[in-house]
């Protein structure tokens, strides 16, 4: 497989998380999702949950399975958010390692391709769910509001334009919030 392939979510979400409906779960078929916790449910300089996220856990765990795997190697962070998420969690995941998201599907019980892999970077969490057959979606970083303004994300550019000279295409999904 090509790294355009390997690099290209099958989603592009212009927005975060909370952008991803369960009418875009049941159009793909997505009975199941891995997400990434780290800037995709929480900005990196808290471990609160926001007053919008626990609602749309709550909506989307009505379609899906859902399993956090977090490169994050703090387990008592990881832990607190599953906690109050009420979701079962793997920490340490050295994704794009395919080890650990394996895992959390198998738990599952399905397959791979009915199974979302949801973060916020491109060589970590899209690519290790690529090479596992997973449904892939990018989404933009969850941040601090007060930090919003002053944190560009040149990692997440970065990455974005390297893909880009790789092959991958990177076109955003049209869709209301």
């Amino acid at each position: 497989m090509s790294w355009g392939k390997l690099l290209q979510p099958d989603l592009l979400l212009n927005t975060t998380i909370l952008g991803l409906t369960p009418d875009l779960l049941r159009q793909n078929n997505l009975r199941g999702l891995v997400l990434d916790v780290d800037e995709t449910l929480v900005p990196i300089t808290t471990a609160e949950i926001s007053a919008e996220l626990l609602p749309w856990v709550e909506q989307v765990r009505e379609i899906t399975s859902i399993w956090l795997v977090s490169n994050n190697i703090s387990e008592n962070r990881i832990k607190r958010i599953a906690d109050v998420l009420k979701v079962p969690y793997f920490t340490g995941a050295g994704k794009p390692s395919r080890r650990k998201l394996r895992r959390a599907v198998e738990a599952m019980n399905l397959p791979p391709q009915q199974v979302g892999m949801v973060g916020d970077r491109l060589f970590t969490d899209v690519l290790a769910g690529n090479r596992l057959g997973m449904f892939t979606i990018l989404v933009q970083p969850m941040v601090d509001p007060a930090a919003e303004v002053a944190r560009r994300y040149p990692v997440h550019a970065l990455e974005i334009r390297l893909s880009q000279a790789l092959g991958a295409t990177l076109t955003p999904h049209k869709h209301q919030i």
